[in-house]
């Protein structure tokens, strides 16, 4: 459980590069789940990645490998990623939530997956915003509900709006889908289905990132007969972080 007056704001370094904050994170203490955690869980990626994918938290293999999506689910978005013509060495992967939760099951001690509460999620918020920040990613897609509400707010319904380009102040669309996990969850009967739907959606999230591509290409070309260079990309509006009380002023806004 999240401490009250706790985040990750306490550990966010002056002047943030992506390279500062995967170090500051390793040492996060913004709520309780560190304490059973192997270690945290930061992003990777390319600093510039068009396309950012994020997902709830790391599970148990991503917890004891140190990196995002490397079990089994990472192995099917894998390979709807590349269903859908994207190169996971081009893409961000990250996850709302830093560190595994997990309850044991008695008999064999597995950890089990546990859901990370909403004040867990808050307070972990402060890395997810300024990976966004920093790798200005165009599109990007929310893996689950998790995920999705942490961008789209907490009224936002992933079985109501999945697949759906939505307009937001992280990226120029924010695309969100079910977690990889769900799709192997899917009972044996429906799983090819889901499986399927997923793909898609990783399509969709693909057409549009080819969507804006061209539509920045044809800006330059535009731009070029004009003799004029144009913003090409849109910085996000990130919202006011309510639990910075005093900023530091080192830190760029």
């Amino acid at each position: 459980m999240a401490t009250s007056g706790r985040s990750a704001a306490d550990f966010i370094p002056p002047r943030p590069t992506l390279a500062k904050l995967r170090e500051a994170a390793a040492h996060c203490r913004g709520c309780d789940l560190w304490k059973g955690a192997t270690q945290t869980v930061f992003g990777e990626g390319p600093a510039h990645a068009r396309l950012m994918l994020v997902g709830e938290q790391p599970g148990d293999q991503e917890d004891k490998a140190g990196r995002p999506f490397v079990g089994p689910a990472g192995r099917l978005l894998d390979e709807g990623l590349a269903a859908a013509g994207l190169d996971r060495r081009q893409v961000y992967v990250t996850n709302a939530v830093k560190h595994f939760k997990f309850v044991r099951k008695e008999l064999t001690r597995r950890r089990l997956h546990k859901k990370p509460t909403a004040a867990e999620v808050r307070a972990c918020r402060p890395w997810l915003e300024w990976e966004i920040r920093l790798v200005k990613p165009r599109v990007i897609v929310a893996l689950g509900a998790t995920a999705a509400q942490a961008l789209l707010g907490a009224k936002f319904r992933v079985t109501e709006q999945r697949g759906k380009a939505i307009p937001s102040e992280w990226a120029d669309p924010v695309i969100a889908t079910v977690h990889p996990s769900a799709v192997l969850r899917a009972p044996s009967e429906v799983r090819e289905g889901a499986k399927r739907e997923f793909f898609e959606d990783l399509k969709r999230a693909a057409s549009h990132l080819e969507s804006l591509e061209r539509r920045q290409q044809g800006t330059k070309a535009v731009a070029r007969a004009a003799g004029r260079v144009p913003r090409l990309r849109r910085e996000p509006r990130l919202p006011p972080k309510p639990w910075t009380r005093d900023p530091d002023p080192r830190v760029r806004q």
